[in-house]
């Protein structure tokens, strides 16, 4: 063998047994940075439910500050798409779980999910504190949103509030999905409702219009989320205290009772009417994760369908999906 040929056999052999360790290397170091309790992933969530998801993302992290759950808050429909079209999107907090053509999709994929209630959320219907409509009933919900009734004089005789308008959330939400699934039974929305493109903005419209009914998720008008202005580790510990939390709504709206079909007095949207099933506007809300025991979506699924997770939704005024409540009803 030449020299030549020699010098390139063993500078080849160098090459190959550099790249290998170099492979390794970063094979151990993607390894540990994938694991249950660090690295990143990506999380699609209802925007309804931002603020509960906001905490858990808030904690899960201070407890372990090399994990990133990278949230997006987006309408329902898209966080399903998302799950099922992205590469990146592991973990998705809707609704509704997977139909069996969507888990079959997954499935081509190689992506096996699994998903869990968290919890049992309710619609709050809110209005301007100058108004002084207290109770609505389902049937009356029904009307205004398809625009047979668009004043508030033919809901509540004497009541000078003006015209209706409905303040939702987002075009796709779920919020909107289930009013047309739940209350609208085949009719289509009036000319009088709205999306803001924001829960904050649907919160905004009401303090500022006398005549708006906004429709939003509940820990959105819960005062207890002041919890939000402990620091993190505050908040964190606060997951050892037993003692329920006691809900309160904040006082710059009217949250209204509602009445169901077969309710003869309407009732607010407290933890406690949830849980009986006397506050007709309630619907689950699932966590599915198509992430596998080892990875990081498979770590923050067990942390928030666990006694801490659930323990922090409590916490936002939602039901939470494995803890019962203990309330104190506080007018």
């Amino acid at each position: 063998m030449s020299k030549k040929l020699l010098a390139a056999t063993i500078l080849a052999a160098a090459f190959a047994a550099i790249s290998l360790s170099s492979c390794t290397k970063y094979k151990d170091e993607k390894r540990a940075t994938n694991t249950t309790t660090s690295g990143s992933v990506v999380m699609a969530c209802d925007e309804s439910f931002r603020r509960i998801m906001e905490q858990e993302i808030e904690v899960f992290e201070f407890q372990y500050p090399e994990a990133s759950i990278l949230a997006r808050y987006i309408p329902e429909d898209e966080c399903i798409d998302s799950l099922l079209k992205s590469s990146n999107t592991r973990l998705a907090v809707t609704t509704r779980q997977l139909t069996k053509d969507e888990l079959a999709a997954l499935k081509l994929r190689r992506r096996i999910a699994r998903s869990t209630r968290i919890a049992v959320d309710a619609i709050a219907l809110i209005a301007n504190p100058a108004n002084p409509i207290e109770e609505i009933s389902t049937s009356d919900l029904g009307k205004i949103l398809s625009g047979e009734i668009t004043e508030w004089k033919w809901v509540e005789p004497g009541n000078k509030s003006g015209k209706i308008n409905i303040v939702f959330d987002y075009e796709g939400s779920s919020t909107v999905n289930y009013m047309v699934d739940s209350i609208m039974h085949g009719r289509k929305f009036g000319s009088n409702v709205y999306a803001q493109n924001d829960n904050s903005k649907v919160f905004e419209a009401v303090t500022k219009m006398k005549g708006a009914l906004g429709i939003i998720g509940v820990s959105w008008v819960s005062s207890d989320l002041s919890k939000a202005s402990l620091t993190t580790e505050e908040l964190a510990r606060s997951l050892e205290v037993n003692d329920t939390t006691q809900i309160t709504f904040d006082p710059n709206v009217k949250v209204l009772a509602v009445a169901g079909p077969e309710s003869v007095k309407g009732v607010k949207p407290y933890q406690a009417y949830i849980f009986d099933g006397s506050y007709p506007l309630y619907r689950s809300i699932y966590l599915t994760s198509t992430g596998g025991g080892g990875t990081l979506a498979g770590g923050f699924y067990s942390f928030v369908t666990g006694f801490a997770g659930q323990k922090l939704i409590q916490q936002t005024g939602v039901l939470p999906g494995s803890i019962h409540p203990r309330m104190v009803q506080i007018e």
